[in-house]
């Protein structure tokens, strides 16, 4: 038909520039094969315990299956906010300073749509989770990465951020325990990196979705500290700590005018989260402490048998501090990451990811998820081991 128009320019500009995400491109080809053992996915392989699914029973069983507010039940933002106050140390008025969205991801993507204008920045760290630059980006302003290093335990520092800040820059993003490397932040960098954020009057979002994984001693949130409060968007959920993935919960607190605005958009978008879900989101903060510890202690023996058997293989491994994955270095192999991973798939039915999904400075690197098996994970790293016997023979 004359004058139509291709399906590239019927798109967005903003939107089709964005790529797809380095994971799930590499998992659609794990998908079609069988008897892979995937240390991929970032999931818990636990079972929600059942202390939050008979809770989801009850909800159900009771008929509670409505819109709740668009800010959440009332006694889920409570809960919320009774436990960052004891486990963060941070303080917020359920009424005004906290609401409830599905997962993680969409507090984020409200956060940032509340917060930016067109042309704005935000300066974020890399290696990092795949959604933060293109979140930025669909807010329609300037992601601006700053490069972490192993040598630094992949933690962020106050000056490698003051020498990217510009008139511009609106806001910085953190995620510790981080996603991919498994590095932390030491009170001395949150207190430096909460200095500069107040001398430039920045807004800090700081995505706490894997605090409870933290193995040894937990340094306080940026959102405790002073002059913190009424400029830092905390973000937190229950897919990691509490294996809730499913149920696609998670929340926010932060100053009343931006949880205000954060709430325009959710209410004309999501509506609210699933009502049976924050009912059992009360309960896993109320109650399912001693589950989630053990979650985190045998997580904590996976990491040290993975961390072990990879520098046994010649594959130097940080040792991550919390989250539930290893950041090998493969760089020695004289492979690329996606070459590294796709081989050791094809060879050896072992799914990594690309360190490169996490930003180019995770070439060299590949991502190893420790929420399975420790089954699995011993019989992963004997295939990788013979993977690398054959590299090195030249084969």
């Amino acid at each position: 038909m004359s004058g139509s128009k291709s399906p590239r320019e019927r798109v967005a500009p903003h939107i089709s520039c964005l790529p797809r995400s380095g994971i799930r491109d590499f998992f659609d080809i794990v998908s079609e094969m069988k008897d892979v053992i995937s240390l991929g996915i970032g999931e818990p392989d636990f079972v929600t315990p059942w202390r939050m699914r008979e809770s989801t029973i009850y909800a159900l069983d009771h008929g509670h299956t409505g819109y709740t507010s668009n800010l959440g039940l009332t006694e889920c933002r409570k809960a919320c906010c009774e436990y960052v106050e004891t486990y963060f140390g941070a303080s917020y008025d359920p009424f005004k300073e906290c609401i409830i969205t599905v997962g993680v991801s969409e507090a984020l993507d409200l956060a940032l749509r509340a917060l930016l204008s067109p042309g704005d920045e935000v300066i974020y760290h890399e290696p990092c989770y795949v959604s933060y630059a293109p979140t930025v980006r669909m807010a329609h302003a300037v992601p601006v990465p700053v490069v972490t290093r192993e040598e630094d335990g992949f933690a962020l520092r106050a000056e490698a951020v003051r020498r990217q800040l510009t008139p511009r820059t609106k806001a910085l993003l953190l995620n510790y325990p981080n996603n991919p490397t498994g590095g932390d932040l030491t009170a001395d960098d949150k207190a430096a990196l909460a200095r500069l954020a107040v001398e430039n009057d920045l807004i800090v979002l700081t995505d706490e979705i894997y605090s409870e994984l933290t193995y040894g001693e937990r340094s306080p949130s940026i959102a405790s500290l002073p002059g913190m409060h009424e400029r830092t968007i905390f973000l937190h959920g229950f897919s990691k700590a509490f294996a809730m993935t499913g149920y696609r919960i998670g929340y926010a607190c932060g100053p009343q005018d931006l949880i205000e605005a954060m709430m325009k958009i959710h209410q004309y978008t999501m509506l609210c989260a699933c009502g049976f879900a924050q009912e059992t989101a009360i309960e896993a903060l109320r109650k399912g402490q001693k589950e989630m510890a053990a979650m985190r202690d045998e997580y904590e023996q996976r990491r040290n048998v993975i961390v072990k058997r990879l520098n046994e293989l010649g594959l130097h491994c940080f040792m991550p501090k919390g989250a539930f994955y290893a950041f090998p270095r493969i760089a020695e192999t004289g492979l690329t990451a996606k070459d590294f991973a796709l081989t050791l798939l094809r060879r050896k039915k072992v799914a990594v990811v690309p360190g490169t999904a996490f930003g180019p400075c995770g070439e060299g690197y590949v991502r190893c998820a420790y929420a399975t098996s420790m089954k699995d994970i011993e019989t992963a790293m004997a295939r990788i081991g013979e993977f690398l016997q054959e590299i090195r023979a030249g084969k």
